[in-house]
Order: C-alpha cells, then structure tokens, then sequence
C-alpha cells in the first residue's frame, strides 16, 4: 500500500524542525514520501535529502502550494485521506478498516491552523489519543499501527550508513 504525509502549513522561522521531524518520522516509519503547504524551504528539503542519501531508501519531499489540490490530485489517483487530529475517531477502532482498503493513503498532519474544510475533506478523521499532542507522536505511532510494527524492521536500500545496535555506544556502520 502506497503512504504519503501532507504536512499543512510549514513557517520556516518557526516550523523547521518539526516538519524536519515529520517528514523523518514519515520515512522511517515506512512512508513513501511526503508533501507540505505553507513557505518552501529549500533548506528543509536538503535536511531531509541528505539523510535518505546517507540511509538510504527513495523517499521523496515536494512542496505543493495548495492542500485543497493535493487531495483532489490523490483522490483522482483513486488514493484515500487520512486526517489526524485530536477530534477524530480513536485510531483503535478504526484501524482494521484503513488497512483494509488497498488504495494509496495520504495521511494529512496539521500546521498553525488547521481549515475546518480538511474534516469534511478526509475519508478518515482519526484521533490517536484526544488529548493535545504533536504531529511526529501522532503520525509515528498512526504509521506503527497500520504496518503492525512490521516497519519497525524496514532495511533502506541504497543506504552509505546503518547502525550496529549494542547495549551502550554508539556505532554506526560506512556501507559505501
């Protein structure tokens, strides 16, 4: 099953490192790749370039400049919206039916504000915990649960470094 992240509303000069987060969280959990509204960050771009050169794997980031036309663009693809938010469904129940349905997903996190239209808009409106959280924790543990930890044991194709786990220290591994 395809996955994309949209991330609605990226602000350089305040979002740098959380949308950074998001699109690494998107990758190492198994997404494809990942689109994002807002400015364009060039920078944010080549932050998150430079590590799927040096992990590996072919995960993309683009900038688009309307979400409204990203999910008509999904949806003529025959892809399917996920919206996580706090107001949504517990993903608990809802789960079973998402990975149910073959056709590629785009899970939509949220920015600064998010439009009262994107409810309306997703196919799923999905919670994971109701309670005030960010975007990285609610898409990582969304991702966990749709791959059923099977993510957890992804191997990166193309990857110049990997870890070597060990109890203590740090040890990373030059492949190329």
């Amino acid at each position: 099953m395809e996955i994309w992240v949209l991330r609605l509303g990226h602000r350089p000069h305040r979002d740098q490192r959380i949308t950074t987060h998001v699109m690494l969280a998107a990758r190492a959990f198994g997404a494809h790749g990942a689109l994002y509204t807002g400015v364009r960050d060039e920078s944010m771009e080549r932050s998150v370039h430079g590590v799927v050169e040096n992990w590996g794997g072919s995960f993309k980031v683009r900038y688009v400049e309307s979400w409204r036309k990203a999910l008509r663009d999904w949806r003529e693809r025959g892809g399917r919206v996920i919206h996580l938010t706090m107001y949504g469904l517990p993903v608990q129940r809802v789960i079973d039916e998402i990975r149910a349905d073959p056709s590629p997903k785009l899970i939509v996190v949220g920015g600064a504000k998010v439009p009262g239209e994107l409810y309306g808009e997703a196919d799923w409106n999905v919670a994971v915990t109701s309670q005030p959280h960010s975007e990285v924790s609610a898409l990582a543990v969304f991702l966990h649960m749709l791959y059923e930890g099977r993510e957890l044991e992804l191997e990166f194709e193309g990857a110049k470094l990997r870890v070597i786990p060990q109890e203590r220290g740090k040890r990373v591994e030059r492949l190329a």
